[in-house]
């Protein structure tokens, strides 16, 4: 399991954690049944405190992604791909919202972000 934690993000440490797991969830790089590392091991790698690891499993579990079992570890739990694929909609839609609110506040038009937009999927089309 990759994660990569960025000091200088505005996002708290426990959630770039799982912000990353559940995009891997939902690409497919954990699937189904793959153990997490213990919330110890987790730390000592990302050279974090245990309680950070703990809030973060904590959440993946409460939103459905993960299930712990006591004394065997954390797994990824069975997905309905209509519930992640749901859930990157939704995650989609609010930062399109605030790109949006972004957008208005520098004066430019839905034309000008929609070029924007259609520039930034060919140019990722382009790096495919």
């Amino acid at each position: 399991m990759d994660i990569i934690l960025k000091n200088s993000s505005d996002e708290p440490i426990y959630q770039q954690i799982v912000s990353q797991v559940k995009a891997q969830i939902m690409n497919g790089t954990l699937a189904a049944g793959d153990a997490l590392p213990s919330m110890r091991n987790l730390a000592a790698q990302l050279r974090i405190s245990v309680i950070t690891t703990k809030r973060a499993y904590e959440e993946l579990e409460r939103d459905g992604y993960i299930e712990n079992y006591a004394g065997k570890g954390c797994f990824v739990k069975t997905q309905n791909t209509d519930f992640l694929r749901e859930e990157t909609v939704r995650q989609t839609e609010e930062l399109l919202a605030k790109a949006c609110e972004r957008a208005k506040r520098c004066g430019l038009t839905v034309s000008d972000l929609k070029d924007m937009i259609e520039l930034m999927y060919e140019e990722e089309d382009d790096n495919d």
